[in-house]
C-alpha cells in the first residue's frame, strides 16, 4: 500500500499561499481546497493541478488569516487516491510607509515606523541607491538602525512586514541622506600653554567645529573654521585636555562628530633646582634636585645633563650625575618630559673644593697629637675625622688647617680632612694611618714557679704585638720573646735578686722603653753534703753545708707513716722523739722570702727496731714453755731468754714465738729478749717474770676406807702447795682437795664395779689446777654393795 502525498507550505504572500508536494502514483490530477480555520467546513477557494505538477499557489482572500487547505492526489475518475490537510497563514497587510529617518553618524541612519501588532514577526527594510546599491536590513522594532552606509550619499528606505510564513508587500519609499565623516584630528602640545590640532580636509565640508576641554575643571573652549590646522593657546603647563571635531556641509549639517583625543601640554620647567656634591665608591657625583610639580597630570621624566656629557633620567626627585671633577665649575640643566615633549630647561653652576693633601701628624705632648694639611681653593672650611681601632670616632671642624685631638698609647689613628663649601663635600682625599707607642702592660706578676724559674704574667698591653722580658743581676743578662702575655724565664742563679722588666713593641712604632721595672729574688740554693750522725736512739744531728744570704732552713725525716722535723738558721739541727722501728728519709731544705729552695740529696736513717708490746709465757709440760709475743715493728729476728738460779734457758727465731725445754717445775725465772733490725741494729727488752708451776706429786696411791670411801695419797714436793685429786669414772667423777701442806684426801659415797683415772695435780696460785700431771688406772671392786678391792692397773699421761 502506498503512502500518503506529502505536502508542505513553500510560502506564502499577503493574498497567496504557494504549496510543494510529493508525486502519487496513480494520480491524474491534484487538487487544493482552502477554508478559513474559522470556517473550515465553507471552501473559499480551490484549484487543480495536472499530473506532473509539484508546486502550486492558491489565493487566500484575507491577509495575515490562518487557513486550512487540503491536497487530493485524484486518479482519471476523480477519484481521492491520497489526501493531505494542512495550516497556514498568509502574509501581513502593506505597512505603512516609513515615519522618519535620521543619521546616527556618518554611515548609519536611525528608522522610525509604526509597528504592527499581532502581525508581524519581524520587519525588512530594504535600502537602495541610484548607484545600484541594495540591501535587506532585518530588525524586530521600531527605531531601528541601518549600518555600514556611506557618508553623505542619498538612499531610498522602504519597509516590508513578515510573520511566520511570508512577507507583505513593500511600504511606499521614502528619501534620507547620511552626515559628513569626522574629521581625523592630530594633534601635539610645542609648549607647555599650547596645543596644535591639525586633519586632513573632509569632502563636501564647508567649515569645521573643535571642541577643547581640560579634565578636571569646568573650562571649555570652542573653536570654528575653515582651515585645517589650528593652535589653541593660553593653556596650563603639564594639564590633559580632551579634543573634539566635526565638519560642516552646504546644507549646514552637523557631520560626524571625531573621536576624543587627549593631548597633555608639556610640563613646566624645573623649579627651585639645587645641586649637592655626594659620594659613591670614593668617586664624586652631583645629586641635583628640584621642586616637583604636584597638579601636572600624567607622569613626568625628569632628564638631568652636564656639561661633560654627564646625564641621569628620574621620575623623581633627586638624580645624581657622575663623576664630576673637584674645583671645576659645573653647568647644570634639568628638563621635564611628558607624553607630550620636554619643557624648558633649568640651568644652575656649581663648584666644589677638591681634598686637602700632605696630611700629617705631630704628637706635641704625650697624649696630645696634632693634625695638619694643606688649604685647598673654594673651600669655606674642613671637617677632620679621626677614627681610632677600638671604633670610636670624633670630627673636629675649623676654617684652619690645623686640628688637635688627644692621642693615647697603642691605638692606631685613621685620618681624613674633607673641605666644604655651599655646593657640599669634598670627595675623599688622603687617609693617613698615626700608631702610637704600645701600651706599658699593667697587673704584672713575678712568680718563682722552681728554684731557677720565674714566670712574668701581666694583662695584655694594648697595641702591643711582641713583648720582650728582660731579668737582669750584675752583668747577667736573661731574655724572653714572645707575642703572649706570660714568659718564663729559667736557668737562673739561685739566691739572687734580678730586675724584671716586659718591654711591650709593634711592628710600626717599635717599643716603649719607657716601662716599670720589678724586682724578685731566686729561691735559696739547695743544701749540700749532709750527713746523720746517730746521738742516741731517738735522737740524731743532721748537719751540711750552703752559702745562702738569709735563708731558714728545714731538716724532714720522713718515714711511711710519720715524720719528723728540725728548723734551723744554722747549718746542723737535732732531730729527737725517732720512734723504734722505722726507717726515714732525712733531706734538708732552704727557705727564705723567695721561696724554697730544692731538697738535699737524702741519707737513710734507720732506727733500732721495737720490742714486742705483749710477750706470753705458756708452761706446755713440766719441763717445757711455749713464748709468743706481739709483732715488734722493725724487728726481723729475735733471742728469748729464761734465766734462774737454777739455769738458763733461750731460743733464737724469726717466728713470734718459740718453745722452750729443760725447765725446772717450782721454779722463778727471769724473762728477757733482744730483738735485731734487718741491718743489724739491736734493742733489749726486758719482760715480767715466770714462775713454773709446782712439780706433780709422785707416788699417787688409792687405798679402800670404811663406808664406801677411798683415800687417795701422794708425796709432794714441798709442804705448802696446794693440791686436787680427781677420779674419773665411765659412771661418776669424784674430787677431793686437801689442806694446804696435807697429802692424801677421802672420796665417799663410791661406786664400786668400775674403773677409775686418778690424777693429783698441784694449784697454781690463781687456784687453777695443773693439767699435765700423769694419771693413775686402778680398778675398783665390789664386795656385797660395798667397796671391795682396790687394784691397780697402770700410769698413764695426760691426754
Amino acid at each position: 500500500m502506498d503512502k500518503d502525498i506529502e505536502v508542505s507550505v513553500f510560502s506564502a504572500t499577503s493574498k497567496t499561499i504557494i504549496l510543494r508536494w510529493t508525486r502519487y502514483s496513480g494520480a491524474s490530477s491534484y487538487k487544493i481546497t482552502i477554508a478559513p480555520e474559522a470556517t473550515p467546513n465553507i471552501p473559499s477557494g480551490f484549484a487543480h493541478f495536472g499530473a506532473n505538477t509539484v508546486m502550486g499557489s492558491i489565493n487566500a482572500p484575507s491577509t495575515n488569516t490562518l487557513y486550512v487547505i487540503k491536497v487530493e492526489a485524484l486518479d482519471s475518475s476523480q477519484v481521492t487516491l491520497s489526501n493531505v490537510t494542512l495550516k497556514s497563514k498568509t502574509a501581513p497587510e502593506a505597512i505603512d510607509p516609513i515615519q522618519t529617518v535620521k543619521p546616527k553618524d556618518s554611515t548609519t541612519l536611525m528608522v522610525g515606523f509604526t509597528e504592527m501588532t499581532n502581525q508581524a514577526s519581524h520587519y525588512i527594510i530594504r535600502v537602495q541607491n541610484s548607484n545600484g546599491y541594495f540591501t535587506e536590513a532585518v530588525v524586530r522594532s521600531s527605531p531601528a538602525e541601518i549600518p555600514s552606509l556611506q557618508p553623505y550619499t542619498d538612499y531610498t528606505l522602504s519597509i516590508i512586514a513578515v510573520n511566520g510564513v511570508g512577507r507583505s508587500q513593500p511600504s511606499l519609499p521614502v528619501k534620507a541622506k547620511t552626515v559628513l565623516p569626522p574629521p581625523q584630528l592630530n594633534t601635539s602640545s610645542p609648549s607647555n600653554d599650547s596645543i596644535v590640532v591639525s586633519w586632513d580636509p573632509v569632502s563636501h565640508a564647508v567649515g569645521y567645529s573643535l571642541a577643547v576641554h581640560k579634565l578636571g575643571s569646568d573650562d571649555n573652549i570652542m573653536l570654528n573654521s575653515t582651515d585645517t590646522n589650528v593652535t589653541v593657546s593660553g593653556l596650563e603647563a603639564g594639564s590633559l585636555y580632551i579634543i573634539r571635531g566635526y565638519a560642516w556641509d552646504s546644507e549646514g549639517r552637523q557631520g560626524e562628530a571625531s573621536l576624543y583625543i587627549n593631548q597633555t601640554t608639556r610640563p613646566p620647567a624645573p623649579a627651585s633646582v639645587n645641586v649637592s656634591v655626594v659620594m659613591t665608591n670614593d668617586m664624586a657625583g652631583l645629586s641635583v634636585s628640584w621642586d616637583l610639580e604636584q597638579q601636572v597630570y600624567g607622569s613626568i621624566h625628569y632628564h638631568v645633563t652636564g656639561d661633560r656629557n654627564q646625564q641621569c633620567n628620574s621620575t623623581s626627585s633627586p638624580c645624581t650625575i657622575s663623576p664630576a671633577a673637584c674645583g671645576e665649575i659645573h653647568t647644570i640643566q634639568v628638563t621635564a618630559s611628558n607624553e607630550a615633549g620636554p619643557s624648558y630647561p633649568s640651568e644652575v653652576f656649581i663648584v666644589f673644593p677638591c681634598p686637602p693633601e700632605s696630611l700629617a701628624v705631630t704628637e706635641t705632648e704625650a697624649g696630645n697629637c696634632s693634625l695638619t694639611w694643606n688649604a685647598v681653593p673654594h673651600a669655606d672650611e674642613y671637617k677632620a675625622f679621626i677614627k681610632t681601632d677600638n671604633g670610636s670616632e670624633e670630627a673636629c671642624n675649623t676654617t684652619d688647617n690645623t686640628c688637635d685631638f688627644p692621642c693615647h698609647c697603642g691605638y692606631t689613628y685613621l685620618m681624613s680632612v674633607f673641605a666644604f663649601n655651599q655646593a657640599g663635600s669634598s670627595p675623599p682625599g688622603q687617609l693617613l694611618n698615626y700608631t702610637t707607642l704600645p701600651c706599658c702592660p699593667e697587673d704584672v706578676v713575678v712568680s718563682l714557679v722552681t728554684t731557677d724559674t720565674l714566670e712574668i704574667t701581666w694583662a695584655a698591653a694594648r697595641g702591643a704585638e711582641l713583648y720582650e722580658t728582660r731579668a737582669t743581676h750584675s752583668s747577667e743578662v736573661i731574655l724572653c720573646n714572645d707575642t703572649a702575655p706570660v714568659c718564663a724565664l729559667s736557668d737562673l742563679r739561685c739566691d739572687r735578686p734580678y730586675t724584671v722588666v716586659v718591654t711591650p713593641c709593634n711592628e710600626i712604632s717599635g717599643c716603649n722603653h719607657a716601662c716599670q721595672p720589678h724586682t724578685k729574688d731566686t729561691a735559696p740554693c739547695m743544701p749540700m753534703d749532709l750527713t746523720v750522725n746517730r746521738k742516741n736512739s731517738t735522737c740524731v744531728t743532721v748537719s751540711w753545708t750552703a752559702n745562702n744570704r738569709a735563708a731558714t732552713y728545714t731538716v724532714s725525716a720522713l718515714a711511711q707513716d710519720s715524720m719528723r722535723t728540725c728548723t734551723t738558721t744554722a747549718n746542723s739541727c737535732d732531730i729527737t722523739d725517732l720512734p723504734c722501728g722505722s726507717t726515714y728519709e732525712v733531706s734538708t731544705t732552704a727557705n727564705s722570702t723567695a721561696g724554697q729552695s730544692l731538697p738535699s740529696y737524702s741519707v737513710a736513717l734507720e732506727t733500732v727496731p721495737c720490742c714486742p708490746a705483749h710477750l706470753t709465757v705458756d708452761q706446755v709440760t713440766q719441763a717445757m714453755t711455749n713464748i709468743t709475743w706481739s709483732h715488734a715493728r722493725g724487728a726481723e729476728s729475735f733471742i728469748t731468754s729464761l734465766t734462774s738460779s737454777r739455769g738458763h734457758d733461750r731460743c733464737h727465731t724469726q717466728d713470734s714465738h718459740c718453745l722452750m725445754g729443760c725447765i725446772t717445775c717450782g721454779t722463778n725465772y727471769s724473762v728477757s729478749m733482744e730483738a735485731f733490725s734487718r741491718t743489724g741494729l739491736k734493742v733489749n727488752c726486758s719482760y715480767r717474770g715466770f714462775s713454773s708451776s709446782a712439780c706433780c706429786p709422785s707416788g699417787v696411791k688409792l687405798y679402800r676406807m670404811a663406808n664406801n670411801s677411798l683415800r687417795v695419797y701422794w708425796r709432794s714436793s714441798g709442804s705448802n702447795h696446794n693440791y686436787t685429786a680427781d677420779m674419773f669414772g665411765s659412771n661418776a667423777n669424784y674430787t677431793c682437795t686437801p689442806l694446804p701442806g696435807e697429802n692424801s684426801c677421802d672420796m665417799g659415797n663410791i661406786q664400786c664395779g668400775d674403773v677409775y683415772h686418778v690424777m693429783v695435780a698441784p694449784l697454781t696460785p690463781e687456784g687453777n689446777k695443773v693439767q699435765f700431771c700423769p694419771q693413775r688406772l686402778y680398778s675398783v671392786g665390789c664386795s656385797g654393795s660395798n667397796v671391795g678391792m682396790v687394784v691397780y692397773r697402770g700410769k698413764r699421761s695426760v691426754d
